[in-house]
């Protein structure tokens, strides 16, 4: 830009200084194109702000594919004038599935490693969360589009179950579900930068950030309310509408 507009480079620095502009980073989004978007998400939002009565309303999605990762090199740890440093390149030994259901409320998580990530494995995680919280009071599982949670098989067990009922979320709308927020934590913490030599080793691992957190429970407060998102959305759409 510099040489196109024939000044020099601290030129062109100091003009996006003054205006605050950042050419270098990118920040991406994704509009859902879901017809009953405003419908789900009243759903949804719902649920978070005035939570039915004697009922609990649980968070559930699935974290696939998480890889059991060796690196190639031993770890150099931090000290003083110095980052941790870690090799770039790694060695993959298998993978697990992990299905988790946050409890809106408490803020407690209900995990379960699984090797698949198909209808069958769904249907056995939802035969644990009736296991996890008995007794008559109502389920309320909060879940994303995926096949696997319309399956026919998976709507002849939830007829036998009544007491579960699923809440759809937008297409491409994941923020929607407070589950991916305990997901980020323990990607973070217990798995980006974790040495797994075996697919047993990553599961431990999980299941003791798992144990500490449900030792310490926070819950993830939801604020936005439904018109303040609508009117993102809107300003959202307005401004593509002007780029194209």
């Amino acid at each position: 830009m510099a040489k196109a507009q024939g000044v020099s480079p601290a030129t062109v620095q100091r003009i996006w200084d003054a205006h605050g502009l950042k050419p270098h980073r990118v920040r991406t989004f994704k509009l859902s194109n879901d017809p009953r978007f405003t419908e789900k998400l009243t759903d949804v939002v719902g649920l978070y702000l005035n939570p039915p009565e004697k009922a609990i309303v649980l968070c559930v999605d699935e974290k696939s594919q998480i890889q059991a990762l060796d690196r190639t090199q031993a770890s150099l740890p931090m000290k003083k004038g110095r980052a941790g440093t870690m090799t770039h390149d790694y060695k993959r030994n298998g993978t697990t599935t992990l299905f988790a259901a946050l409890d809106v409320l408490q803020g407690t998580v209900v995990g379960q490693c699984l090797p698949r990530h198909r209808h069958q494995e769904f249907l056995k995680f939802l035969r644990t969360l009736d296991r996890e919280f008995p007794g008559p009071r109502e389920l309320h599982l909060i879940v994303d589009n995926y096949r696997t949670h319309k399956h026919d098989n998976v709507d002849a067990w939830l007829a036998k179950h009544p007491r579960f009922q699923l809440h759809f979320i937008p297409t491409s709308s994941s923020w929607l579900n407070l589950v991916e927020r305990w997901f980020r934590e323990l990607t973070e913490k217990a798995i980006r930068r974790g040495v797994f030599h075996s697919v047993p080793e990553l599961i431990a691992a999980i299941e003791a950030f798992l144990a500490a957190h449900n030792t310490d429970p926070k819950p993830f407060v939801w604020t936005a309310s439904i018109d303040a998102i609508l009117a993102k959305l809107g300003r959202c759409k307005a401004v593509l509408e002007t780029v194209h």
